[in-house]
This record gives C-alpha cells, structure tokens and sequence, in this order.
C-alpha cells in the first residue's frame, strides 16, 4: 500500500501543479531557501518511487526507511543536477534520473535490522527530514546532540544529563530541559518558512515531535 502525504494536498504545494519538472528543478535550485519546490518534486514522484521500493525490502519499516534515504539522497543530488545537458546527451527526464536514481539506492543501500531503525514516515516525511537534516546543520553542536539524544533514542532529560556530566559537562536535568526547548526553537527557526508552513502549520516543535534519524 502507498503511504499517503497530506502535504501534496496543501495550497503551497498545489500551487505549483503546473509548473514542468525542468520549471520545478530551476526553481529548487534557484531558491535554496525555500522548500515548496522539492516538496512539490517529491510529491509528484513520490508513488513511483515507493512503489519500486517496497518490493526491495523485507519489511515495511526498512521499505520506510529506504524510501526516505533515497529521497535524501535525491534532496542533495538535485541541487547540481543540470537536466538540459542530461537531456541532450541521452534523453534523460527528470523521471528517468529519479528511476535511475532509485534503482542505485535500492541495489547499494545496506538496510539496518527493522529494530535499529527510528524512523516514522508518518512523523518526518522525507522533504521535512531533509530540510530537518539540513537545520540541525547550523546549530551549535552541545544542542544538536541534546536534541539528537532525546528524539533518536528517547532519552530522559536525566539520562541526557547524566551522559554529560560523564562527558564533562555538568547540566541538570531541568536545565537540559531549558536547553532542548532552546534546540527544538533554533531548529524550527532553522527550517525554511515555507516548511513551516506545510508541515508544522502553526504548531511549535516539541519533544512530542520525532526526528527522522536511523
């Protein structure tokens, strides 16, 4: 069964229905600081690519996660794709390198155990992991792991703060709780507005929220 995205019905998205993919790609490119583009990319392609995927994994959770690494690697991969040229060399779409690009990460991609996989499709779907992915980026390292250590493993603000006082950094567990409501604003702020707008619609981050992390 293909998952279904809420985000390709929002008026962001579908706003953008019209555009070609050449159009699409110009614009992703063009607008590194905006992700209605990819988002409308992954939308329109979405299905196809699962539907190859799910027939590579044993199992729905590892189809998960390889749907949404293919995808991150499809984010970064974009950013330098030239389509003309392709396209006067051999005919390439945008279609064709996405199926291209998709068959490498099913054949190269080595797939961890179902019970080592922390990822929630429904949670982060793939356009906000890598714009998620692309904010954790720019914020100061001692809050990325804090962040990374209560929504990846699940850690209590206790075990946060025993860990790092055994690393030298002593922090109570109520001021690691001040510290993750300092991350997850940074990261919200971090993500481009038009994320903001498709996927969080007005709700602020919070613990409650899950990272897509392996």
């Amino acid at each position: 069964m293909i998952p279904s995205f809420p985000e390709c019905n929002h008026s962001l998205v579908k706003s953008l229905a019209h555009y070609s993919d050449q159009e699409l790609l110009t614009l992703f490119q063009r607008h590194t600081d905006a992700g209605q583009y990819f988002t409308a990319i992954f939308c329109r392609y979405s299905a196809m690519v699962y539907t190859l995927i799910r027939h590579s994994a044993r199992s729905p959770v590892q189809a998960d996660y390889l749907f949404a690494t293919t995808w991150r690697h499809i984010f970064y991969e974009l950013s330098e794709l030239d389509l003309r040229h392709l396209g006067e060399e051999s005919g390439f779409t945008l279609q064709s390198w996405l199926l291209n690009i998709t068959a490498i990460c099913m054949n190269q991609t080595e797939l961890p155990p179902v019970e080592a996989i922390h990822y929630n499709l429904q949670a982060a779907p793939p356009p906000l992991w890598c714009y998620m992915e692309r904010a954790l980026e720019y914020m100061p390292p001692i809050l990325r792991l804090m962040v990374l250590m209560a929504q990846t493993f699940g850690w209590s603000e206790t075990r946060i703060a025993a860990y790092l006082q055994a690393e030298g950094d002593a922090m109570s567990p109520t001021e690691v709780r001040v510290r993750l409501q300092e991350g997850y604003r940074l990261l919200e702020e971090s993500l481009p507005e038009d994320v903001r707008a498709i996927y969080l619609a007005g709700n602020t981050w919070t613990q409650d929220n899950q990272l897509a992390t392996k």
